[in-house]
């Protein structure tokens, strides 16, 4: 088993500014992994977040070079991978090459190989990003015109203009889904006014996601008690312990790739969260369609779909999940199903 990168750069369409940060491009490593002359893709991304830059991503490929090259198979490299306490955005992209390749040898689709022969289009949420409440109904309304259906919000700046900017998207696009994401930008205190605030404006969130700062259940559990929409825990959910722990202080749990470690942790997450009474939402870093295709096949798992980065791109390298119109579609192929352009 061989393993190969290549880094390029991602440039976002419109700087997309959340409550800790604004981003306007980051670097992608794609990631080769070679068997019997049959190759699988993945891609991770950098993140300043998961503190995760090029020189760490690719020494960390380094280091996972004679972990693979000592596998006879893709199965036993997958077992060998998750056996390795490495970074979970490096782990992932392996674990989704390796499912690429497991899927091109078996002539199967990824989702399929995770329990879900059948797939079916599926509506994706769009984010917006924090920016003026004009600028949003600007954005919702031209979203909605292409077919979005979700529309993700981002907020955690001002109180005044969280508000503001919800109602603009509500009266925009008025058949839209919210989901509100703070990104951890509130206190509960305030986490609670806020969404009063926007429910009093008449905009019907769908789902209120990670509103206060990671590592304070109790307060997740106490701003749940007071709000009216259904509440996801991201941050604060990145393992299958953490999941177990949140049953019963959230509705629901963010699943990412590039957080939990891939495929074959995901999967187990899910499950974590069913056994909880817990439901999921699929989420995803800014990444091309190769980043964000492993997440896509697992869709029939979710109760909200939030896979978008691609579309966030002022250019995509990869093609093969749709979502230009607000819906995933893949192709059908082995694997993961995505081709360069």
């Amino acid at each position: 088993m061989k393993v190969d990168w290549e880094v390029y750069g991602l440039e976002l369409d419109t700087p997309l500014q959340i409550s800790r940060s604004v981003m306007s491009r980051r670097d992608a490593v794609r990631v080769v992994v070679e068997h019997d002359g049959q190759r699988g893709h993945g891609e991770v991304v950098t993140s300043t977040y998961y503190r995760l830059d090029v020189e760490a991503i690719t020494s960390l490929l380094e280091r996972l070079r004679p972990v693979l090259a000592a596998a006879d198979s893709p199965e036993t490299a997958l077992d060998a991978l998750h056996a390795d306490p490495i970074a979970a955005g490096v782990r992932a992209a392996v674990d989704a090459a390796l499912h690429d390749l497991i899927g091109l040898r078996r002539g199967l689709p990824v989702h399929a190989l995770t329990g879900l022969p059948d797939w079916h289009d599926t509506p994706t949420a769009y984010t917006i990003g924090i920016t003026t409440p004009d600028d949003a109904a600007i954005r919702a309304a031209a979203l909605a015109g292409r077919g979005f259906s979700v529309l993700k919000v981002k907020a955690g700046a001002d109180p005044d203009q969280d508000v503001a900017t919800a109602a603009a998207v509500r009266a925009a696009a008025p058949d839209a889904r919210i989901v509100l994401d703070p990104n951890g930008g509130w206190s509960p205190g305030e986490a609670v006014r806020v969404i009063d605030r926007i429910t009093a404006a008449d905009v019907v969130l769908a789902a209120v996601e990670q509103p206060i700062p990671p590592g304070d259940p109790d307060g997740l559990a106490w701003v749940r008690e007071r709000c009216p929409a259904p509440l996801v825990a991201d941050e604060d959910a990145a393992t299958v312990d953490d999941v177990r722990r949140l049953a019963g202080a959230v509705d629901g749990v963010n699943v990412k790739l590039a957080k939990c470690g891939g495929l074959r942790p995901a999967l187990e997450i899910v499950s974590a969260a069913r056994d909880g009474g817990l439901d999921v939402m699929l989420g995803c870093l800014v990444a091309s369609s190769l980043g964000i295709a492993p997440a896509v096949h697992l869709a029939g798992h979710a109760r909200w779909v939030d896979l978008d980065g691609h579309l966030l791109l002022a250019h995509d390298p990869w093609v093969g999940i749709g979502g230009e119109d607000g819906v995933l579609r893949l192709s059908g192929e082995p694997g993961l199903g995505v081709v360069r352009r």
